[in-house]
């Protein structure tokens, strides 16, 4: 898989796909939208609230031809195509969304909005706030005092961008990962508004072992003696911190097979030389997986990654007493595409959501992405499953 790990994927770090040179490329720009405040679910007040978005195709009279994408973990709204035809890669599910493509852009409107403590906060090309933003009340960056935010308050403010265009009604919504949080949290908490949900590499809450797992991402954030309690804008930034985060993301989001096909690449062998002669060295899959991590972290902010993980943390879609209770507000009919080899959000966490909207009667589907990449499949190997997407679309 060539240039593995140019985009950072979901809770993760993704794969790029990739556009044959024969294909015309979809262009697109990254739209600003301003809100004068924000109420969180928890009570909190965001002022001067801003985010990107942007889109893909062309809103129809009626405005009834609106799919909306919920981005992962560290993706932000460049979900297709490209803002110049000399960009290095298009937005991360370009294999499925353009014209004559499984989300055909001919037909239907296509819209994704930067999260609210978007990873990449130091990225030209995302337009967030989040704990780095500043402070319209201190002229200082909130750094901690940002309010905690779910991932209800991300679809809060989608659905504040989509209402801003005139537009009432989606014709779908989809996600990967973290996106497919959100998709789901859409039909709990706003069933009218979702006639169709699909949901990637998803869940339908954040179980007992996710939150765990998830806590070790922010592990070494806290532990870098430059995160100062979140105050380190006039200061270092815990730049090791967030790289060692950013590595535990990635192998988590890989699976094994990956790995040792990597490995095989870069001729490791576990009695390499370096690390045989030194403790300061490390073997060559170490390395490797480092240098990726620490390219990336320079478009990110550490504190914004842990506004992400407690976002991910809280999540239970419909925000109720138990994920089989907000399913009954669930109008949607829904698919969801987990894929097998996953081992970081697991088969069984899209089943258990699958399971409590069939058991109530709800018109719900399932299928499984295959491949080696396990978490990345979502991403990288999305295609395989786009004729039940455009079949879903058409249902």
């Amino acid at each position: 898989m060539a240039r593995i790990l140019l985009l950072c994927c979901t809770l993760l770090l993704a794969l790029p796909a990739v556009t044959a040179a024969s294909e015309e490329v979809l262009l697109t720009s990254k739209e600003r939208f301003s809100m004068p405040s924000y109420t969180t679910v928890g009570g909190r007040t965001i002022k001067s609230l801003q985010v990107g978005w942007e889109s893909y195709g062309k809103l129809n009279q009626a405005k009834d031809n609106v799919i909306l994408i919920t981005h992962y973990f560290s993706a932000n709204s460049h979900a297709a195509g490209k803002y110049h035809p000399d960009d290095a890669a298009p937005g991360y599910w370009d294999a499925i969304i353009g014209p004559g493509k499984a989300i055909d852009t001919t037909k239907y409107f296509v819209i994704s909005v930067d999260s609210l403590a978007n990873l990449n906060a130091n990225d030209p090309n995302v337009i967030t706030t989040g704990p780095a933003s500043i402070n319209p009340d201190t002229g200082k960056p909130y750094g901690l005092d940002f309010p905690v935010v779910t991932i209800k308050d991300f679809v809060n403010v989608q659905k504040a961008v989509l209402e801003s265009l005139g537009i009432s009604k989606l014709h779908a919504v989809i996600g990967p990962s973290m996106g497919s949080m959100q998709a789901l949290e859409w039909a709990a908490s706003y069933p009218d508004w979702v006639p169709r949900m699909i949901s990637v590499i998803g869940t339908g809450d954040s179980d007992a072992w996710t939150t765990a797992a998830l806590e070790q991402w922010a592990i070494p954030i806290r532990l870098d003696k430059n995160w100062q309690d979140g105050n380190y804008y006039d200061s270092e930034p815990p730049v090791d911190g967030l790289a060692a985060a950013l590595m535990l993301i990635t192998q988590q989001a890989l699976h094994p097979l990956y790995f040792n096909q990597q490995g095989e690449k870069l001729d490791y062998h576990p009695l390499e030389t370096g690390p045989l002669s030194s403790i300061r060295k490390s073997h060559s899959i170490v390395t490797w997986l480092t240098n990726r991590a620490r390219s990336r972290a320079e478009k990110m902010d550490a504190n914004h990654l842990l506004y992400l993980v407690r976002a991910c943390q809280l999540f239970l879609a419909g925000h109720g007493d138990s994920l089989a209770q907000t399913m009954q507000s669930v109008k949607a009919k829904t698919l969801f595409l987990p894929a097998s080899n996953d081992l970081l959000l697991m088969p069984y966490m899209a089943q258990k959501a699958y399971e409590a909207l069939q058991k109530q009667g709800k018109d719900s589907r399932y299928e499984e992405l295959s491949g080696s990449l396990g978490h990345f499949d979502g991403v990288v190997s999305i295609k395989q499953k786009a004729d039940a997407i455009e079949a879903f679309l058409k249902y």
